[in-house]
């Protein structure tokens, strides 16, 4: 079928055409929207879940709804290789040069602005990017002591009460909270537990993967109390079958019930998957009935992008060792496994292997669901590392 009037939209982030099963924690994220507008208390809220299961795509409505609300909105994506106080410098120092022209906020936004120059100072982070024009100085003594568990929620707070003196709320979109070292992920919670304490109008909305939790447990105890964490996952069969069919049915497309069932079966619902195999199938199709034979030859195109674009571009990030250890996790197939079990794998000792585990935590690629146990952080992961590497090597050189 025509390929411009395909509906489906596979992509890292991409909306889908019908954001099915997600009501609910859209609903929640609006009412702490809300909330925060007119000056209720209210938990913060951090999306938790694997890849492609619609996180970042959940933080972007959310963050449309908050510029809806008349927030000042942010949107920051973590990565690696930059701190959050660089990655954060630029949006707070937008969202303080903002309330600084209205009226009633200025002295308070300006002096966010100096207590921004002093943190970044105090880090030794650069600022040569950052614009604070030449009469501005730090201020002496404000969120400057080099310590982000100290500085970060001091200056959170000054620019909290420039909002509230604005009465304009602030909304911090913040993804991919894995990647915060756990003294950033502590300074967060604390700034977030300093505003929560006064009462002003500042929400912290993140996602990340499940390793979040054990970080945020490991920062600071009360951090259940501070924020709700959402379980994104896999859809339910009823949301799964209207994310494929009803996209379709609005250009005039049906599947059959064998065929919505062949993709509900082998994406196990994951809404990228749904995403990719629905809109492979919709190529591969010649008329406007999509049966199960569509299905299979869609198939074979969508694990081949799939493997050269989702799955590919994560291996590429790892070591030999790492690709090894992973290699071994793929062996026990889906689920969580035994650490000690993918060591014996790899003949090796769990204090031997532990460095390589820690290292692909970090990177994102695996967790731990619970102590002793691992697990892939990419759905269908496992099948993927048997293609590419058909045999578990136990050696630097295989």
């Amino acid at each position: 079928m025509d390929p411009v009037r395909n509906p489906y939209a596979p992509g890292a982030g991409t909306p889908p055409p019908e954001l099915a099963g997600r009501s609910d924690v859209l609903a929640a994220g609006t009412t702490a929207l809300q909330r925060v507008a007119i000056g209720k208390a209210t938990q913060s809220l951090i999306l938790v879940g694997l890849r492609g299961v619609g996180k970042t795509v959940l933080l972007n409505r959310l963050h449309e709804e908050a510029e809806t609300q008349r927030f000042k909105a942010v949107f920051i994506e973590a990565h690696e290789g930059k701190t959050l106080p660089e990655l954060i410098a630029p949006s707070l120092r937008s969202i303080l040069h903002s309330l600084s022209v209205i009226e009633g906020a200025k002295e308070k936004a300006r002096r966010g602005l100096r207590g921004l120059k002093g943190f970044l100072g105090g880090l030794n982070v650069s600022i040569n990017d950052i614009e604070f024009g030449l009469s501005m100085d730090p201020e002496t003594g404000l969120a400057d002591s080099g310590r982000i568990e100290n500085d970060l929620p001091e200056l959170v707070l000054v620019i909290a009460e420039a909002a509230k003196a604005a009465n304009r709320p602030i909304a911090i979109f913040l993804d991919e909270l894995q990647y915060l070292s756990e003294s950033e992920f502590s300074a967060l919670i604390m700034a977030v537990h300093r505003v929560n304490q006064r009462s002003l109008p500042l929400i912290l909305i993140g996602a990340g993967l499940p390793q979040i939790r054990a970080l945020a447990g490991n920062s600071k105890s009360y951090s259940e109390r501070l924020f709700r964490y959402p379980e994104i996952g896999a859809l339910s069969t009823e949301d799964a079958i209207r994310a494929v069919e009803r996209p379709a049915n609005s250009e005039g497309v049906t599947f059959t019930t064998d065929a919505v069932e062949r993709i509900i079966s082998v994406t196990e619902k994951y809404p990228y998957f749904l995403q990719q195999w629905a809109y492979e199938a919709w190529n591969a199709a010649e008329h406007e009935t999509i049966d199960l034979p569509v299905i299979e030859r869609a198939s074979e195109a969508a694990i081949r992008e799939l493997d050269q674009s989702f799955f590919k571009v994560r291996l590429d990030r790892c070591s030999p060792a790492e690709r090894r250890y992973m290699r071994a996790l793929a062996e026990f197939g889906r689920g969580k496994h035994r650490s000690g079990d993918i060591a014996d794998k790899l003949g090796l000792k769990v204090t031997s292997a532990a460095p390589t585990r820690s290292a692909l935590i970090r990177k994102g690629m695996i967790y731990s669901p619970s102590h002793g146990d691992t697990a892939f952080t990419v759905p269908l992961f496992d099948e993927y590392m048997r293609r590419a590497m058909p045999q578990v090597s136990l050696s630097e050189e295989g």
